[in-house]
């Protein structure tokens, strides 16, 4: 058996066990946070390539064919040639930011040479995946200032010790003019315009400049510089790493293979992509009982994604604790404190983790909100009116009705009745956000058995929560 696979079975055992229990979740902890700095070179090439792919969008040009190439290196004695790019547009790093650092360290445990590329030349273009609008290019300030900090706070999940530092400049700096023209000859335009992006921009009036243009081209430079096997990046990279196929195979060399991770949904429930803009972000830098109560605060939906996003459990481990929760043999809650836990382990350590989870709990589990002060409404004034129009024009608690009624589609939006007994949390359908506030509140309290008057009842949104009164 494999020293994951060693882990693994010890880990299963615990996932059966009582998970309300800080001292399992403790040991659960210790052991699944151990794997961070598991050597995985004792696993076969196969399985190596299915633990990268259980954790990717997709491998181009397949799984099968990176388990061929890992068995090719190994047998020549070395390990595949990989890069992850960055480009260093922020000095403060969110949770988003590590999927990839963490997919890389896999590769890194696994034996196989490791280079993080810093784009000091290509950030001052600006990276144009997924925006509607041209990026400000960044100064040497700029990116002197945000690489500062960057390593500090990615290295717990990223050995930084073991690992090539190249900056792009080195070969992207000295091409020449000739050189360029050159290369471009070779590449349809009709290729760089395929981007959606792109194509809405242009649509749409807005401008595209030629360094936008150019972009692809220079983060495909790059490859070829570093003859690279295979290249990381985000879902909405995938274009320009094809595009690091495409000029490799024309210098002549092997094509890599592109491997693309997932784009992290933020805390909120909304479906945008984790963003500082949105305000939807995990930062690194937050203290453990923040990082701990942001992820508390997340739909219960999203707990599954985040557990393949942040941790080191395996397929079959997140689908047993889901399944728990399907079963109602584990409660949702239960479940979060553990991802939560993991997060702020992977941070700060198990023994900090344990002192937030225990901070929570004192906090929060034991207290009903009716110690907490929260805006209300009244249900004889304004129980005609649609729940999202509620939230939106009453509460203010969504910008709009249709904003209102994306926060229900990702099961953001709940009635909580308190009792004497506890608490009840009812997630409400889309469909019950457009109908009005009297006939769902009364629908949800005969459903759950609790009578009229007896218990205070909570409108919740996102994190957001008001008392509704007249029920």
């Amino acid at each position: 058996m494999t020293r994951l696979g060693e882990s693994v079975a010890r880990a299963s055992e615990l996932l059966t066990q009582d998970l309300s229990s800080d001292k399992t979740v403790e040991r659960l902890l210790e052991e699944t946070g151990s794997r961070r700095y598991l050597d995985l070179t004792d696993l076969s090439p196969t399985e190596q390539a299915e633990l990268i792919a259980s954790r990717t969008v997709e491998i181009l040009p397949g799984t099968e064919e990176l388990a061929k190439r890992i068995e090719e290196r190994r047998g020549a004695g070395r390990g595949l040639a990989i890069k992850l790019g960055i480009d260093p547009t922020a000095a403060d790093v969110h949770l988003g930011h590590v999927v990839p650092m963490i997919i890389l360290s896999r590769f890194q445990r696994m034996g196989h040479d490791v280079t993080l590329l810093i784009g000091d030349f290509t950030a001052k273009i600006g990276d144009p995946s997924g925006r509607t609008a041209e990026r400000p290019p960044l100064t040497d300030e700029d990116i002197a200032r945000n690489l500062a900090g960057y390593q500090d706070q990615v290295r717990p999940f990223f050995d930084f010790e073991r690992v090539s530092l190249r900056q792009n400049s080195e070969w992207l700096a000295p091409f020449t003019f000739p050189e360029l023209l050159g290369l471009l000859s070779q590449v349809p335009v009709s290729q760089l315009l395929q981007r959606e992006d792109f194509r809405n921009r242009l649509a749409a009036g807005s401008g595209l400049t030629m360094s936008e243009l150019l972009y692809p081209i220079a983060q495909a430079l790059d490859s070829v510089a570093l003859e690279c096997d295979v290249e990381l990046g985000g879902a909405d990279q995938l274009l320009n790493l094809q595009m690091g196929r495409k000029l490799m195979e024309l210098r002549g060399q092997r094509p890599q293979l592109v491997v693309t991770m997932p784009l992290i949904e933020g805390t909120d429930g909304t479906g945008a992509k984790m963003s500082k803009s949105k305000g939807n972000y995990v930062a690194l830098s937050a203290t453990a009982d923040d990082v701990f109560g942001k992820i508390m605060s997340i739909p219960d939906r999203l707990m599954k994604p985040y557990l393949e996003a942040w941790t080191e459990w395996t397929d079959a481990e997140i689908a047993a604790a889901v399944a728990r929760v399907g079963d109602r043999s584990l409660h949702p809650m239960d479940l979060k404190k553990v991802l939560a836990g993991e997060v702020v382990a992977a941070l700060y350590g198990v023994e900090k983790a344990m002192a937030a989870r225990a901070g929570f709990v004192a906090q929060f589990s034991k207290k009903s909100f009716t110690d907490v002060e929260t805006p209300v409404v009244d249900a004889g004034e304004h129980g005609a009116e649609s729940i999202a129009t509620v939230l939106s024009k009453v509460l203010a608690f969504q910008p709009s009705a249709s904003a209102a009624r994306r926060v229900a589609k990702q099961n953001g939006l709940r009635l909580v009745i308190e009792t004497e007994g506890g608490q009840e949390s009812v997630v409400l359908p889309e469909a019950q956000a457009v109908r009005p506030l009297a006939e769902v509140v009364a629908e949800t309290l005969a459903g759950t058995g609790a009578a009229p008057g007896s218990g205070t009842v909570y409108l919740k949104a996102g994190r957001k929560i008001a008392q509704v009164r007249g029920v």
